[in-house]
């Protein structure tokens, strides 16, 4: 079993209340078992939602400045608390996510500048062992 993001597996969890339902992620959930996951439900936040990004100091802002670092932890905490209680080492997490980007993430100025880094989930997962790659990398 591996961690999906949910959002990939076309459930509407996307802060716009949408979804990034990949094909790739669909086709090898037909023979793989995925655990769908959104870190920032679980960290509390509704969907839809207003837009985040990382800013310095692993601070996540909302567009209109409202500081929801905490909602990300929390989330982050609950991803890996999963992972560890089902033994799941691996995960397929959204690229550029404030959560669970892998590898490419925006650069915290609403501007649509991507950058290299890692989102506050990936960051925990990788942290504790469990390898993270995103649906780019498929």
């Amino acid at each position: 079993m591996k961690l999906c993001s949910a959002c990939l597996l076309g459930k509407n969890c996307k802060y716009d209340g949408g979804n990034n339902r990949n094909e790739k992620v669909m086709k090898l959930a037909e023979n793989e078992e995925f655990l769908a996951i959104c870190p920032e439900e679980l960290g509390g936040l509704e969907t839809p939602r207003e837009a985040a990004e990382i800013q310095s100091n692993e601070t996540v802002i909302t567009k209109s400045k409202k500081d929801i670092t905490r909602n990300f932890f929390l989330g982050a905490e609950a991803i890996l608390k999963i992972a560890q209680e089902k033994n799941i080492t691996q995960a397929i997490l959204k690229q550029k996510s404030p959560s669970c980007g892998c590898g490419k993430i925006h650069d915290g100025t609403f501007s649509g500048k991507i950058i290299n880094g890692d989102g506050i989930t990936t960051k925990l997962l990788k942290r504790n062992g469990i390898s993270v790659i995103s649906e780019e990398d498929l």
